[in-house]
């Protein structure tokens, strides 16, 4: 049945279609379907045609003038009006119009809200008001609620708010934004939008195109006001519902100021307006409720606004810094005047420390350069207390870097989030001068006493002493002196004044500086506003743009050019072009944006600012990376010598044992060579004098190694774009996948089926007149998918092998040590003994190591031939740290932890599968897990975008992941085994977000 307003758009319009209701406060919004699809507004009874005349001069204004932003393309009449007077069904005039609807979906209704993504919405305000500047019409001269100028209408309506704290708040935001209106009042007023919310900005992406703004909405709202009370507006809608409020106004602003350049006056007024945004909103939406108290509309978006204005998660005094530094303007109106005043002052201070500092020596205490604290989540007093004693020359003075990202900083007060890999404060916001203790502190110029106290926390301050200093202009800064003998607090006083070159403190020793070395913290600020007496020494990385601006580098006081203690990170960028350069392109980076590692602890990793990421991927650092008692054989062993194989020493025979204790008794002869690939040759020799024949069975998409011999029998590699192909004297048979191989779990033959496949390349060898050397197989194929065969497959497997006379080689590269939790090998789960075992990069903790152990028989066989030797293999480093390794996994129970944080983590992405359809598969044992991700769970489609989305994601978020698989669906979760509970929820609490995420971009790119 065609209805009333179907019949209007296909009189007047000429467009047939259905329409389905869209919200809307007063008027009737309906969207007509087709492609491109419309928008059919129809307007409450009464509306002024000059209202409508105005959104749709000012929509196709915004189009000419402002090309980067969308905004709806206003569909004119058949008779080419831009709306029409019509009738509804009770007879009533109403004025109608038609717009194209932009693509996407709102704002509010789209994850993930990235910083690119924030910043992209400052840009689209930005630019149209930009665009709106010149535009003028009759109808901008509204004098209504929402007018923020006018906001204050609310002062004499604040009874509304029952509750007495809520209502003392809004009282609070109304008495500083009446502060304010002079100011704004001096600003001049242009067309704004006037409500860029949530809901009127319309976004877009998909799982291979970020996230980005396709158009602005609804000039329903649009006034005649200055142009920051638009940016104040729209920020108010983006934090709500934001776990970090700060950096989204950060990023909203400085997209803003990147399309349309604000003023230092209007940046400070976004704050008390926003304020005031919300304030007239829960005022307005508790007046409605009363006299609507059955329409919910009207309290949409008042909970998130009373948690906003509630919760204080802004800090009020550095906002207005915080925002002018985002826009890279300075953090205070004297900041650009006190730089100067320096810069021309250096060389004429007093020396802080009593000498010339020309020729200190610097220290580097920074992720790249130092190794201190061994555990970069726990420094204990004995390290604190010998930090930097490397550079100590005799007790001359040194100095620690400003900007210098370390790993120092590990109280808990550091971290910015709940797990162990969220960001933390890791960079230096001072120079550290180390001296002997009880040193004399000079002041640099005159001062007076801002700040004295002793903090006696471990790793604080200890003594701490503020002075204020001023510039012959007036402009007053300050520097702090921490780690100071607590003596200073009785012989200074608040308020006291300080002579320049005047000796005012002494540096403390270990005992009264907080368990540091002795030193002195010297740090500069432009401003205390927000900070008070506790200044931060250390900031988080991706906030120096703003700790940086506050706290600059305070070279000039010491009399020293900034370039000599000023620290420079590893540049990602650089190493990235030199890489290019100097390596083969086929050497393949992990992510879209690339991680630069430079220290790692356990299952964390760091990158050069001190970022740490959590390791669920990387097996080779098997007890976790830098373990102290690796370190320690290693080193141990480098001051004695490092020898082979050819000459006898007790390390090559304990490793030998400790290997094959865990083995079955017929597997007792090791080789010990450099490498998984190395191991995975020899083992193909061993197969071949055993047998006398070449043929090898293994199954397809198998990885082994970069050998010749070893890409041979990888089909992984032979078969790629660009490889080899496939020998004809291997023979391939299909991985035993029973999620979604051609025999599945619900099949109890499935096992011997798979199996029955040898038979097949066991005709193919004799057809072909060949002869079998063996079968090598991944014992759970990883890069094949993570694939845990069905049980009982392995051993129907070995014996048609060993009937037609083949050995069996099991590859425990990565399954092996330990990892399933429950076995210490993969072929134990299957119930099969192999022939050969292959290991390798596991078992030397990041050492080239490989072992391959085999039979008496076989070793004798290919003893036969001519002597086998490898350089590197059996070395005395290399046997020590390989026992090690294995000694480290019984003593401090890795495989049982393997198996506790391995259950925990699949329970976990059990309980995501059933709240994810597009994982298909959850499967492994211990920490070898496999996701399967689908994009169809019916037809089991590999989701191979979708992995690829989750892995970036998830690196975004510091997790570490990979994906594997013939199609690059299977995310691979294989992290050292020392991975803890805390970790394991991290890990699922993110993936969770990012699934989220995923199944929103899919529904926008399938228009839902």
């Amino acid at each position: 049945m065609v209805t009333h307003w179907q019949k209007v758009l296909q009189d007047l319009w000429g467009i047939a279609a259905e329409l389905s209701p869209l919200d809307g406060e007063y008027d009737l919004n309906f969207l007509a379907s087709g492609v491109p699809g419309h928008v059919l507004k129809v307007m409450r009874p009464g509306c002024e045609t000059a209202f409508i005349d105005l959104q749709c001069r000012a929509f196709e204004h915004v189009a000419t003038h402002a090309p980067e932003v969308t905004v709806p393309g206003i569909v004119k009449t058949s008779s080419g009006d831009l709306y029409a007077l019509v009738p509804d069904e009770t007879g009533a005039e109403r004025l109608v119009w038609v717009l194209e609807k932009v693509k996407g979906r709102t704002f509010a209704n789209f994850k993930p809200h990235t910083p690119d993504l924030l910043a992209g919405v400052g840009h689209a305000v930005g630019a149209m008001d930009r665009a709106l500047a010149d535009f003028t019409h009759p109808a901008l001269a509204r004098d209504f609620k929402w007018n923020l100028p006018q906001g204050d209408w609310i002062a004499g309506r604040l009874e509304v708010i029952a509750e007495p704290d809520r209502r003392a708040l809004i009282q609070d935001i109304v008495t500083d934004f009446i502060a304010i209106k002079p100011v704004l009042a001096d600003l001049p007023d242009v067309a704004i939008h006037n409500d860029v919310n949530d809901y009127n900005i319309i976004v877009d992406g998909c799982l291979t195109t970020p996230p980005h703004v396709t158009g602005l909405i609804d000039l329903g709202d649009m006034c005649a006001s200055p142009r920051i009370c638009d940016l104040a507006i729209s920020c108010a809608y983006m934090v709500l519902d934001q776990k970090d409020p700060e950096a989204v106004l950060a990023a909203v602003v400085a997209g803003y100021h990147s399309a349309h350049p604000l003023t230092t006056t209007e940046v400070d007024l976004i704050w008390p307006l926003l304020r005031m945004r919300l304030a007239v909103s829960v005022v307005n939406s508790t007046e409605m409720a009363v006299e609507n108290p059955d329409d919910p509309y009207v309290v949409i978006s008042q909970k998130p606004a009373w948690a906003f204005l509630e919760e204080e998660r802004v800090n009020a005094g550095l906002i207005n810094a915080r925002l002018r530094a985002a826009c890279g303007l300075p953090v205070t109106e004297a900041a650009p005047r006190i730089l100067g005043w320096l810069d021309g002052q250096r060389g004429r201070f007093a020396p802080i420390m009593g000498t010339d500092l020309g020729d200190a020596r610097m220290g580097s205490l920074s992720v790249e350069n130092a190794t201190c604290p061994q555990n970069p989540f726990d420094l204990p007093p004995k390290e604190a207390a010998r930090i930097g004693e490397e550079f100590d020359d005799n007790g001359r003075i040194w100095l620690g870097y400003y900007n210098e990202p370390r790993l120092i900083y590990t109280a808990p007060a550091f971290r910015r989030g709940p797990w162990k890999a969220s960001n933390r404060r890791t960079v230096h916001l001072a120079v550290d001068a180390f001296a002997p203790s009880q040193t004399m502190l000079h002041a640099p110029l005159e001062a007076t006493v801002h700040t004295v106290e002793n903090r006696t926390s471990h790793l604080d301050y200890g003594g701490l002493v503020i002075l204020q200093h001023e510039t012959p202009d007036g402009d007053v800064f300050f520097t702090l002196y921490g780690h100071l003998n607590p003596e200073v607090c009785d012989r200074l006083s608040v308020g006291q004044t300080l002579a320049r070159g005047e000796a005012f403190a002494r540096l403390g020793d270990v005992a009264q500086s907080g368990g540091w070395a002795p030193h002195v913290h010297f740090q500069l600020a432009l401003t205390t506003d927000g900070m008070g007496e506790d200044w931060p020494g250390a900031a988080d990385p991706d906030e120096m743009y703003l700790w940086g601006a506050i706290c600059p580098n305070p070279a000039a006081l010491m009399n020293l050019p900034d370039t000599k203690v000023a620290y420079a990170p590893a540049s990602k960028s650089a190493v990235r072009s030199d890489r290019e350069r100097l390596f083969g392109h086929n050497l393949k980076l992990s992510y879209a944006d690339p991680v630069l590692l430079v220290r790692g602890w356990r299952h964390h990793l760091f990158d050069q600012w001190g970022r740490p990421y959590l390791d669920a991927y990387n097996n080779v650092p098997h007890v976790g990376h830098a373990h102290p008692r690796i370190q320690a054989v290693a080193s141990d062993q480098l001051k004695r010598m490092n020898s082979n194989t050819r000459y006898l020493h007790p390390a090559q025979n304990a490793f030998a044992q400790k290997i094959v204790s865990k083995l079955p008794e017929r597997l007792s002869v090791c080789f010990f060579v450099n490498s998984g690939s190395e191991a995975n040759e020899l083992a193909l020799r061993l197969a071949r004098a055993a047998t006398g024949g070449k043929d090898m069975i293994t199954p397809d998409h198998g990885y082994h190694g970069n050998t010749t011999g070893a890409i041979d029998i990888s089909a992984y590699k032979f078969n790629a774009e660009g490889g080899t192909g496939q020998p004809d004297w291997v023979h391939l048979i299909e991985v035993a996948d029973d999620y979604r191989g051609r025999h599945r779990r619900d099949d109890p033959d499935r096992a011997e089926k798979y199996a029955a496949q040898v038979d097949a390349a066991l005709d193919a060898i004799a057809a072909r007149g060949g002869k079998l050397a063996g079968f090598i197989a991944e014992t759970f194929p990883s890069v094949g998918g993570q694939i845990i065969p069905p049980k009982g497959y392995l051993d129907a497997v070995y014996r048609r092998i060993r009937g037609a006379g083949g050995i069996c080689i099991a590859d425990e590269v990565q399954t092996g040590l330990g990892r399933l939790g429950e076995y210490y090998f993969g072929f134990e789960q299957q119930d099969a003994v192999p022939d050969i075992v292959v290991l390798g990069k596991p078992i030397g903790n990041g050492h080239p190591l490989g072992v391959v152990v085999t039979t008496r028989e076989i070793a004798d066989r290919f003893a036969e031939g001519p002597e086998y030797f490898s350089t590197f293999g059996g070395s005395t480093l290399s046997c020590r740290m390989g026992k090690e390794v294995l000694d480290i996994v019984d003593d401090e129970g890795l495989m049982e932890n393997a198996r506790v944080m391995g259950d925990r983590l699949q329970a976990g992405l059990t309980d995501l599968q059933k709240k994810y359809e597009i994982i298909g598969d959850v499967r492994g044992y211990g920490l070898f897990l496999g996701v399967d991700l689908v994009s169809d769970p019916v037809a089991r489609t590999p989701g191979t975008e979708i992995a690829e989305y989750v892995k970036n994601r998830m690196r975004d978020t510091r997790i570490l992941i990979g994906c594997e698989g013939p199609f690059d669906n299977i995310l691979k979760v294989r992290p050292p085994l020392t991975i803890e509970s805390e970790d394991v929820d991290m890990f699922l609490t993110v993936l969770d977000r990012v699934l989220e995420e995923v199944a929103c971009l899919r529904d926008c790119r399938t228009g839902t």
